[in-house]
């Protein structure tokens, strides 16, 4: 079984969830935290009316356009979070802390999310106390607490009065799509 990390994989379907929902608008104002070499919005702009502006976020810098380079959850946490009308969280794991940010910033808006947990993927303590586990109850089996992760994802997003969530799936991963409002 091949475990590597593939950019992209399902790239249509990623593109279509995102298509699906963002509104049409003359100029659409997005911060991606995941940018990579930004597959996912050059093939959105193609198919779009208005113009996307992008703010790229990346922890390493791969070719020669502009990006914030660093750690995502410290940019997201400085930038204003309201002037986008998209956050998108492209994800290879579970963008909690991400996820934590924006809705502790009060951001209102559509954002999406890729979900993506291994077949003994540990799901983040944090995420796991906000659904009411305790660390002794992770700590004790922790590959227990670490079942049925995209049912869990949308109990944490439905603590966060998120009840409409659009979702492709495949395997493991999941893209997630839904509105803050």
């Amino acid at each position: 079984m091949n475990n590597r990390r593939t950019d992209n994989s399902y790239l249509a379907d990623k593109i279509a969830l995102r298509l699906s929902l963002i509104p049409k608008k003359k100029q659409l104002n997005v911060v991606d935290a995941f940018f990579g070499m930004g597959t996912i919005w050059k093939n959105i702009q193609c198919k779009y009316d208005g113009e996307i502006k992008i703010t790229r976020i990346d922890i390493e810098q791969r070719d020669n356009e502009f990006v914030f380079v660093g750690d995502n959850v410290k940019f997201l946490a400085s930038l204003p979070l309201q002037k986008y009308d998209v956050i998108d969280l492209d994800a290879y794991g579970v963008p909690y802390a991400q996820l934590k940010i924006i809705f502790d910033k009060g951001y209102k808006g559509l954002v999406f999310i890729t979900f993506i947990q291994s077949i003994m993927g540990r799901l983040p303590n944090e995420f796991l106390n906000d659904l009411g586990y305790t660390d002794i109850m992770v700590h004790k089996c922790p590959t227990l607490f670490g079942k049925h992760g995209k049912q869990k994802m949308l109990a944490w997003l439905a603590l966060h009065d998120i009840d409409r969530v659009i979702m492709r799936s495949h395997s493991r991963k999941t893209y997630l799509g839904f509105t803050i409002l």
